[in-house]
């Protein structure tokens, strides 16, 4: 019995031996796009508008210059902005101020409606901040964020400036685009005439390696639309898993989740409902759309869960500030996919290279494809210095 029992623990310190000696993920950089280099220390959490219709409002607590406006997208069922609290935890310390319109009443309102309810809520929450000191909007740099079905939400509201008297974004950035209704009788976000979002826009989406194939043809379908914009304004990126050391990074539809406690909207205040008035005939009425599906249910329970990670911090985080920061200069997407850095995932500790993202251009019609040799990366030595230097210089790296 002794001897079994020995055994058995001597089997278990060897299958745990490889954990304890795996390379770990590359950290948050200290500097620059996606570092910790924050001038900012504590962010303002308040709300406008109402319990079932109103938007989350995030800033930092100083008194800056105006500042930069990023409206946030959720996906369909994750209403919460602690699901994305820390990116949005992120933006608002870098100086962003970050509005989050709750544009679902899960189980009361339907897709079909989705569009014009973010629209409202938009207006509302610019014009209830257009004079507020600490909020400061600057409605020349707006970026519109989606995860999921936030991302043909967001393309609708931008594909309707004119009419819903919004500043067109400079930026929209897609993250895992899905959730797009080929006809008004399926379930799901009916587009727009994306034909009439700004040409000047940046329009970038990012799908991860992960039961890719919808988030793929979304793309796609958004890209064809959005035909007033130049394909030199367009960028599909995909962010891929990488197991070579522990934790394993895993690019799956929820990877852009962010849990961060602090952002619970239940400790965030909006106002009542209003008292209805007992004359005023109830016109609203329950649909099967209204309830979440399976699938949409276990995303939002995975994005509750998703570790924050390098994929945040080099994936998603340092390349929406290196695309925002493209977008408010007036630049394409074509500096921004030759940028080594841009596509840069850092080294695990042991010097090997995280696997990069990728960056591609659609194809224009007629257009002979020249596929283009991305940079190269030779072997890191000092992987600390990644997180120091921001992945500004890595060693051997040539273009």
């Amino acid at each position: 019995m002794r001897r079994s029992l020995i055994a058995f623990v001597f089997l278990g310190s060897c299958l745990a031996a490889p954990l304890g000696f795996a390379a770990t993920p590359p950290k948050q950089p200290e500097q620059g796009p996606g570092g910790s280099d924050y001038k900012i220390a504590e962010v303002v959490k308040r709300g406008t508008g109402t319990v079932s219709s109103g938007a989350y409002i995030f800033h930092g607590d100083d008194t800056p210059a105006a500042r930069p406006v990023a409206v946030f997208f959720h996906s369909w069922g994750a209403v919460n902005p602690a699901l994305y609290g820390g990116f949005i935890n992120h933006l608002a310390r870098r100086g962003y101020l970050v509005i989050f319109p709750r544009f679902q009443d899960v189980n009361r309102s339907r897709p079909a409606d989705a569009s014009v309810r973010a629209e409202v809520l938009i207006f509302n929450a610019l014009t209830a901040l257009a004079d507020d000191p600490q909020a400061r909007p600057d409605p020349t740099r707006v970026v519109f964020v989606g995860h999921s079905a936030g991302v043909p939400i967001a393309l609708n509201v931008a594909a309707n400036i004119e009419q819903n008297q919004l500043p067109a974004p400079r930026l929209i950035f897609g993250l895992v685009p899905g959730g797009v209704a080929s006809t008004e009788k399926e379930r799901g976000i009916v587009l727009r005439d994306l034909s009439t979002v700004d040409r000047q826009t940046l329009l970038i989406t990012m799908n991860g390696d992960r039961e890719h194939l919808p988030g793929d043809r979304a793309s796609r379908r958004i890209f064809e639309a959005t035909s007033a914009v130049p394909a030199t304004r367009k960028l599909f990126m995909r962010a891929s898993s990488d197991d070579h050391g522990y934790p394993p990074l895993t690019a799956t539809l929820a990877f852009p989740g962010s849990p961060r406690a602090e952002y619970d909207a239940a400790a965030i205040k909006l106002l009542p409902e209003p008292p209805r008035d007992p004359k005023q005939k109830n016109t609203w009425r329950w649909s099967a759309d209204m309830a979440l599906t399976g699938p949409q249910t276990i995303l939002t329970q995975q994005l509750g869960n998703n570790a924050t990670d390098t994929l945040d911090y080099l994936a998603v985080w340092k390349t929406f500030e290196m695309a925002a920061e493209a977008a408010f200069a007036g630049k394409d997407a074509t500096a921004l996919a030759r940028n080594p850095k841009f596509l840069d995932m850092g080294s695990w500790s042991d010097g090997w290279p995280v696997r990069r993202l990728s960056a591609q251009m659609p194809k224009v019609e007629g257009q002979e494809e020249k596929p283009e040799r991305g940079p190269r990366r030779r072997l890191n030595m000092n992987p600390a210095a990644d997180s120091k230097e921001g992945l500004a210089q890595l060693p051997g790296r040539r273009p």
